[in-house]
């Protein structure tokens, strides 16, 4: 609800709690615009969820810098703590061709697997016929 917004049972103005927000809202939007497209509008709730987005990647990002046993926070570690986010495009990928790789490893065992039960098979069938033969020929004597 906006403050201009009435309440309908003490015809009062309703006052929205303003949220604290763990950065300054203008500056969110203001890098939003840059990104997005002009005709694009952006909802008060999505400038919101945003600025929450943003310090909830910042709390993941420090809860990695702090799993490091030294006091002092060094550059490497930021970079290999932001690697999932700066690197998403690459580990997606890397995810695609990690795939595409067990579909043919899978596909190479299936036949492989075919190979294997039509040739047990053959020699089930071979077997069993001496068998046939070798028991018939027992019973005979």
């Amino acid at each position: 609800m906006s403050e201009k917004e009435i309440n309908n049972q003490t015809n009062e103005p309703v006052v929205e709690q303003k949220e604290k927000l763990p950065f300054a809202k203008n500056e969110v939007y203001r890098l939003m615009r840059q990104n997005l497209d002009s005709d694009k509008i952006i909802r008060d709730r999505v400038k919101v969820e945003m600025n929450k987005f943003l310090a909830d990647i910042l709390k993941n990002v420090c809860k990695q810098l702090n799993d490091y046993p030294y006091t002092t926070v060094d550059y490497e570690m930021f970079k290999e703590a932001t690697y999932p986010y700066t690197n998403i495009e690459r580990i997606n990928e890397e995810k695609e061709r990690i795939l595409l790789h067990l579909n043919s490893i899978k596909a190479d065992c299936d036949a492989l697997a075919m190979d294997v039960e039509k040739t047990l098979k053959l020699n089930d069938r071979v077997e069993n016929d001496s068998f046939a033969d070798f028991s018939s020929q027992e019973n005979e004597e």
